[in-house]
């Protein structure tokens, strides 16, 4: 990640004004890093399947799924939605790639990020700060979507309250909640989900026990 490229800065031998500044050296070192960044990410050349490179930022708490978790609850999202349906994935974009490369026509889908990176699927970006739960462009209608896939930033019930906020504006019913199995009460509470059986999994191990809700009849709870 890019905030933990440099753990030290050389200091430019300009300091009258008691301000440390980095020295050219380092400045042009460290702007050529964050441009090899935003080339990796896809934001100069618009490819829309780029979020395979790019990185979790862990300050902003992203933790990718792991392909065959993303593949699955694509599949669901794309079932539960049904032809023509529309989708929304709110902190959710590995799911949202997944829903790209399946859907071939048959839904919709929007992703709704707080990380502007993802603005390379244009249209389908919306931009989104769970601490504004309500604060969202005219053009995206109450009830608008056929299930709303959320997995909020942080363990947290104020970031859950918030989030589900937007999920209760966005859904005409349906949700797909992924979250950790210490917030089960307070889903169950604030949306009406219960757990699944189906156990989502992340590209990178974490601490936190994840689990899946929702609020209606899902294949995640088939046996495979």
């Amino acid at each position: 990640m890019a905030v933990n490229a440099w753990t030290a800065c050389e200091m430019s031998d300009s300091e009258d004004d008691g301000v440390p500044r980095l020295s050219s050296h380092t400045l042009a070192a460290l702007q050529e890093f964050y441009a090899e960044q935003e080339q990796h990410a896809g934001l100069g050349g618009g490819d829309k399947d780029s979020i395979g490179v790019i990185e979790e930022n862990w300050q902003l708490s992203q933790f990718w799924y792991s392909q065959e978790t993303a593949l699955r609850l694509a599949q669901e999202a794309i079932a539960a939605a049904g032809e023509g349906g529309r989708v929304a994935c709110v902190s959710a974009p590995s799911v949202y790639r997944e829903l790209r490369e399946l859907c071939g026509g048959r839904v919709s889908a929007c992703v709704f990020e707080y990380d502007r990176r993802f603005a390379v699927y244009g249209p389908d970006f919306v931009f989104y700060d769970y601490a504004r739960p309500l604060d969202l462009p005219r053009h995206v209608a109450a009830h608008s979507f056929d299930i709303v896939v959320a997995d909020p930033p942080y363990l947290s019930e104020e970031c859950l309250q918030k989030t589900s906020e937007t999920i209760k504006y966005l859904t005409r019913g349906k949700i797909l909640l992924c979250t950790g199995a210490v917030m089960a009460e307070a889903a169950a509470r604030l949306l009406g989900v219960k757990a699944c059986r189906f156990l989502p999994r992340h590209a990178r191990a974490l601490a936190n026990e994840f689990r899946c809700y929702v609020n209606y009849k899902s294949g995640l709870d088939r046996e495979d």
